[in-house]
């Protein structure tokens, strides 16, 4: 079975079991491991080849069609959102209001956080921002410190590095959503092809992120080889974030904030319209 997700701690932790041939019944998987700018244009292709993928649930709306939304193993959470950042010279914005304008870089056009922040943004940014600059999430902070970028809209264990880059924090993106819906931040979907038995990929990346929580142990070594030189610590904290119960089963909570995010997106004419029957699994 072909497969695409990221190198990211919280992927790798609830795949393993999976990779590495522990889940009873399912079949050996053929990995690629791509950032998730990758993943949302493979998902976008219509011959990409691949049967399972983890995407940005803001890129979902182009590709139910095709694919369907698996309950389990994807990034749901609270406290977990992305982060709009600027360098700590003098001259840089430091409030939303002085993004007006702005060179910004995002992870990707169709990722969850660039979604947030636009909607965002249109409440929050007289005028709008200036320039978007699309580049993989690891390259988003040396670069704002850099000061080839004004500002950086980072996401997965940047929440806790981004001090180490003398970076300043313009606002936290799940916090203002969490703030005015009251639901969980929608991340990362796991999705799989409609052609395929997806009750049974459904069951066996739910047993993947079981076993991993019953053996956190047993992926510790898999996780920090594909974890870029991360410290082991920030890995744990990455994993302990963004891996939870919305990542066993999404919950009525889960679909709701999928759903109101997607939704509200579509009314901006930010993604296109799509049923809200197609999240649910057949």
């Amino acid at each position: 079975m072909k497969i695409a997700f990221s190198p990211c701690p919280n992927d790798t932790f609830v795949f393993h079991a999976w990779v590495h041939g522990l889940i009873p019944g399912a079949p050996d998987l053929d990995i690629t491991y791509a950032d998730i700018d990758i993943t949302n244009h493979l998902a976008a292709q219509g011959d990409s080849g691949y049967d399972v993928l983890k995407i940005s649930y803001a890129a979902l709306p182009w590709v139910l069609d095709r694919y369907a939304l698996l309950p389990c193993g994807g990034a749901l959470g609270r406290g977990c959102g992305p982060l709009v950042l600027t360098a700590g010279a003098k001259n840089t914005p430091k409030d939303a209001s002085a993004l007006s304008g702005c060179r910004v870089a995002v992870p990707s056009e169709r990722s969850t956080a660039y979604l947030l922040f636009r909607l965002w943004a249109a409440q929050n940014v007289p005028g709008g921002v200036g320039e978007i600059v699309v580049m993989p999430f690891d390259q988003i902070m040396p670069a704002v410190r850099d000061g080839q970028i004004d500002a950086g809209l980072v996401i997965h264990e940047a929440r806790f590095t981004y001090p180490n880059y003398g970076l300043t924090l313009v606002t936290d993106l799940g916090n203002w959503w969490e703030q005015d819906t009251g639901l969980p931040i929608p991340l990362g979907a796991i999705i799989a092809n409609r052609s395929l038995d997806l009750k049974a990929i459904s069951s066996w990346a739910q047993a993947s992120v079981e076993y991993a929580w019953a053996h956190p142990e047993a992926s510790r070594e898999y996780v920090l080889k594909y974890a870029q030189e991360m410290d082991p610590k920030v890995a744990d904290a990455h994993i302990g974030l963004y891996v939870n119960h919305f990542t066993a089963n999404l919950g009525e909570d889960g679909y709701a904030a999928i759903s109101t995010l997607l939704t509200r997106a579509a009314d901006e004419g930010l993604v296109p319209r799509f049923d809200p029957e197609a999240l649910l699994l057949p």
